[in-house]
């Protein structure tokens, strides 16, 4: 059972997809990664994909200049972002009614909790949060968020996102211990990834304690001002 959960899994795997895909690799790559940031399929291995490319042009695995590598992850992690947005725009409200097997209310749910809790800082914290870079985009465009905003927040989150991992792929692909473990690797990256987002839970938590706590002695309970 487990053997065969892990081949139908394989194609997750970057150096399972560059064994097989050659330099094609970068390109397929590149698509997902599109398909990540816009097309509403949320379990992809972005966060992988992009710090397996860095350390495979470090390597010479992958014959793409890194910085252009680095400019064209950015444009395909924004290009998904805007059709994501005006689909959203469109049909979103039918997507969150029909709660699909993979397009599930909760997540909807999740992100519009996640993007009022943040505002325009959710497009850049929100793109390192596996999910929820997925459905965020979606949610701005049900919400009719204004296009110039949106564009420009999620162009910022886009390529810190982009060459963010990847450049750490890059600078780490050279320590034979990373390279020897890339999967261990890879899963400390995505959760370094959302410390970002925890910070601001924790911050925001220590905030709406201290604005609901009622100063005045005896008191024991919490007011709301107006």
């Amino acid at each position: 059972m487990i053997p065969e959960l892990m081949s139908s899994l394989s194609w997750m795997d970057p150096q399972y997809l560059l064994d097989n895909y050659g330099n094609a690799f970068f390109w397929l790559s590149m698509a997902i990664v599109f398909v990540e940031c816009g097309l509403l399929f949320p379990i992809l291995p972005g966060d992988s994909l992009l710090f397996a490319i860095g350390m495979f042009i470090k390597r010479g695995d992958v014959d793409v200049h890194l910085g252009l590598a680095l400019a064209l992850l950015s444009i395909a992690a924004f290009a998904g972002n805007v059709v994501g947005y005006e689909i959203g725009r469109a049909i979103g409200t039918p997507l969150y009614n029909r709660d699909g097997r993979f397009l599930k209310k909760k997540y909807f749910d999740q992100t519009i909790a996640f993007f009022d809790q943040y505002g325009n800082k959710a497009l850049v914290i929100g793109r390192f949060v596996p999910i929820v870079r997925t459905f965020i985009t979606v949610v701005a465009g049900v919400g009719q968020m204004d296009r110039k905003r949106f564009f420009t927040w999620s162009a910022v989150g886009a390529v810190l996102w982009a060459c963010g991992v990847t450049l750490l792929g890059y600078f780490l692909g050279a320590i034979p211990a990373v390279q020897n473990n890339l999967e261990t690797a890879i899963l400390l990256i995505v959760a370094i990834s959302v410390l970002p987002m925890v910070f601001e839970w924790w911050m925001h938590k220590r905030r709406k304690g201290r604005a609901t706590i009622d100063p005045t002695p005896g008191a024991g309970s919490t007011r709301h001002e107006a």
